[in-house]
């Protein structure tokens, strides 16, 4: 039986733990939100960067159409789009967007030695289980909770719980007790998500400095799309999973 892993934050990836491993990294509040949501509306592909100076550097080597979207601690970034999906859906579609925030396209970089690594939000956690139970179910998937400045987060431990609950439903995992944790928070929150969400450290945040509650309602809709996201190892992006696009992130 393949085992389940959790890590809380960034802060705990071991680059060199995750060889061999099934990464599938949650940012709900925003980052592997917005990179679901990129892709469903016709995104090329995204590129998860470290900061802002990276996505520059990026942008230099474009040789295609690009957006740069980001945020450094909550603020936006010059010369950046927000990095949410009501100001990028309309922008998106055939472009390669080139993101950065704060802790999920860091955790996304620092899990790229795993063996296959794959964002998940809630919005695409139905169709994630069911391709991991395709595809991965002779595998140990770690579960990446990005946590912000060093401590975990309510909502990425909720979406991570989710996608195990949605994992165990088709098929027996062995869980750590983190994952175990994280399934019965999940179990006994399921019908409170948008409420969870909004009253999480980030979502409060969030709303306080004008966040609309309209945008968090949206990425705690679950299982909105199927888009199943797969980093790209050969091109450094994430694209929408294909055989084609497996073979590459391998």
């Amino acid at each position: 039986m393949a085992n389940i892993h959790l890590i809380f934050k960034k802060e705990d990836i071991k680059r060199d733990k995750m060889v061999g491993k099934v990464a599938i990294v949650f940012d709900v509040l925003f980052a592997t939100s917005t990179i679901t949501a990129a892709l469903a509306d016709g995104a090329r592909s995204v590129i998860p960067v470290l900061d802002q100076t990276h996505g520059r550097e990026k942008a230099k080597e474009m040789r295609e159409s690009y957006l740069l979207a980001g945020e450094d601690k909550g603020r936006l970034i010059e010369g950046f789009h927000p990095p949410i999906r009501p100001h990028l859906k309309d922008v998106v579609r055939d472009q390669t967007l080139i993101l950065s925030t704060t802790n999920g396209t860091v955790a996304l970089q620092n899990s790229s030695e795993a063996d296959v690594l794959y964002a998940c939000s809630l919005l695409n956690n139905e169709a994630m289980a069911d391709h991991l139970n395709k595809h991965h179910n002779d595998q140990d998937l770690v579960m990446v909770c990005s946590g912000s400045s060093g401590h975990y987060t309510l909502e990425d431990f909720f979406g991570a719980g989710s996608l195990i609950h949605h994992l165990v439903k088709k098929k027996q995992w062995s869980l750590s007790d983190g994952a175990k944790t994280a399934l019965l928070f999940y179990n006994g929150n399921e019908d409170h998500a948008a409420e969870l969400l909004s009253q999480s450290k980030i979502g409060s945040l969030l709303l306080g400095a004008g966040m609309e509650q309209k945008e968090i309602d949206f990425v705690a809709q679950e299982g909105l799309w199927n888009t199943i996201p797969v980093y790209d190892r050969v091109e450094g992006k994430i694209k929408e999973w294909s055989y084609e696009s497996s073979e590459a992130s391998r």
